[in-house]
C-alpha cells in the first residue's frame, strides 16, 4: 500500500486550467479574480462581505486590528488549536487567557466561558475567540448570548469549517463563518484544508465599516475610498491613513481557490462518508475513548478518535505507510506560552485528550480500499496486545 497521508489537497485539470488562465492574463495580483473569489466565497459562506488574505495566520491578525486590540486586554480562546488562534492577541499587545475545553467535543467549553466572565470585573475582558475544532461549529447562538452580556466581540476561527453549520434555536440553519453570531470569522485555504490555494485566508464578516477596515489594513493601510481621502493630488493619488500590512492574495491563488470551491460541496460528501464508516467501524470497541462520531452540522476537516496507547498505535500505523497526526498540541504548553505563566496542569481536559487523540486520514480522495486498510491494521495492533 502507497503511503496514506493523513490529509492532503486534490488538484484536477479543471485548477490547473483555472491558473493557467490568469498566468497568460493581464493580472497576477491586486486583479479581478480575488474580488471574484470574494464574492462566490460570501455567497457560498452566506455573509455581506469577504476580503481574501494572505494565508490564515494573516486574517486572524487583520481580525485582531480591526477590532482594536490592545496592550494588555484579555482576550478568551481555547488550548486546543493551532498557535495561530492565540499568536494573533499577541501581535497587538493583548494578553491570552486560556478556557479549557469541553470533554465530549474538544470545543471551548462555553459554561466555563461564563463562569470566568461572572467572576471577572467589569471590562476586564475583550473578546473571545472559539474555533469550530475539526469541522464541528461552536454554538455561536449561545456564544453570542454570553459575549452581548458582558459586551464582548466574537472572531470565529472556522478555519476547519467551511460549509459546516449549526441549528439555532428558531430552527434555522447558520453556517459557520455567516456572520449571525459573530463580529469576523476567517477561514484557511492551506492545502490540507477544504479549499486547497497554496496558501490564502478569507475574513467573513456582514459589518461594512470592519469590512473596509479589513481592506485597508491588509494593503498597507492605504485608504481605497476616494470620499475618504484627505487629499486629492490626481487620479495617481494613493494615500496610507494608518499602518497597515502587505496580507494581499495574488490572482494565481484566488483562480485556485475559486475552481476548489466549485467542487466543495463534492467534498464536504465525501468527507461524511468517510466518518460515517470510521464512525461504523470503532463504534462499541474497548479501545476507543472517544471519536468524531457522525454529527450534522460537522465538515469533517478531521476525524480525532481518542484511542488508548496512541502513541504507540501512532508508530505502528507509521511502519505500514499511515501517516496520522496529532491535532493539537495544547498551546499553553508551548514554551513561549510558559513563559507567560501558563504551566503543565493548568488544563486538564485538554492535556488528557492530547495524551490521547489522533487524527485518522480524512481528505476526499481517500479511496474505500485506503480507507478500509486504516481500519484494518488499527484493529491488528489492538489484536496483538
Amino acid at each position: 500500500m502507497n503511503k496514506i497521508p493523513y490529509s492532503k489537497q486534490y488538484i484536477d485539470e479543471s485548477d490547473i486550467d483555472a491558473v493557467k488562465s490568469v498566468l497568460t492574463s493581464t493580472w497576477l495580483t491586486q486583479g479581478p479574480t480575488i474580488a471574484e473569489f470574494e464574492k462566490k466565497f460570501a455567497e457560498y459562506i452566506e455573509c455581506k462581505y469577504a476580503v481574501a488574505v494572505s494565508n490564515g495566520t494573516a486574517a486572524l491578525h487583520l481580525c485582531a486590528l480591526a477590532l482594536g486590540i490592545k496592550e494588555g486586554q484579555k482576550v478568551i480562546t481555547t488550548p486546543i488549536s493551532f498557535s495561530a488562534t492565540a499568536n494573533c492577541i499577541r501581535y497587538c499587545g493583548g494578553e491570552v487567557v486560556f478556557v479549557d475545553v469541553d470533554p465530549e467535543t474538544h470545543l471551548l467549553d462555553l459554561d466555563k466561558v461564563e463562569n470566568l466572565l461572572k467572576s471577572s470585573k467589569p471590562g476586564e475582558y475583550s473578546g473571545i475567540i472559539p474555533v469550530d475544532f475539526a469541522g464541528l461549529p461552536v454554538n455561536m447562538e449561545k456564544l453570542h448570548r454570553i459575549a452581548n452580556e458582558y459586551g464582548l466581540w466574537i472572531i470565529e476561527d472556522a478555519c476547519h469549517a467551511p460549509g459546516g453549520y449549526i441549528i439555532d434555536s428558531n430552527n434555522k440553519v447558520v453556517k459557520c463563518g455567516q456572520g449571525k453570531y459573530a463580529n469576523l470569522a476567517i477561514f484557511s485555504f492551506h492545502p490540507v484544508k477544504h479549499i486547497a490555494a497554496g496558501e490564502g485566508g478569507m475574513i467573513t464578516t456582514n459589518d461594512e465599516t470592519l469590512y473596509h477596515k479589513l481592506r485597508n489594513l491588509r494593503s498597507h493601510g492605504i485608504q481605497q475610498r476616494s470620499e475618504l481621502k484627505i487629499y486629492d493630488h490626481g487620479p495617481w493619488y494613493y494615500e496610507m491613513q494608518e499602518l497597515g500590512y502587505n496580507y494581499r492574495l495574488t490572482d494565481i491563488q484566488a483562480a485556485l481557490g475559486i475552481s476548489q470551491l466549485a467542487r466543495q460541496k463534492e467534498g464536504m460528501k465525501r468527507r461524511i462518508e468517510i466518518a460515517k464508516k470510521y464512525y461504523e467501524s470503532f463504534k462499541r470497541q474497548s479501545f476507543i475513548i472517544r471519536q468524531s462520531g457522525v454529527i450534522e452540522g460537522h465538515a469533517y476537516h478531521l476525524y480525532v478518535v481518542e484511542f488508548r496507547r496512541r502513541t504507540e498505535l501512532y508508530k505502528f500505523l507509521a511502519t505500514n505507510n499511515i501517516i496520522t497526526q496529532i491535532h493539537y498540541i495544547p498551546i499553553h504548553l508551548m514554551p513561549y506560552y510558559q513563559n507567560l505563566g501558563n504551566k503543565k496542569g493548568d488544563f486538564a481536559i485538554a492535556e488528557e485528550y492530547y495524551d490521547n487523540c489522533l487524527s485518522l486520514p480524512m481528505y476526499p480522495t481517500l479511496s474505500d480500499s485506503e480507507q478500509q486498510f486504516v481500519i484494518d491494521k488499527i484493529f491488528e495492533f489492538y489484536s496483538k496486545l
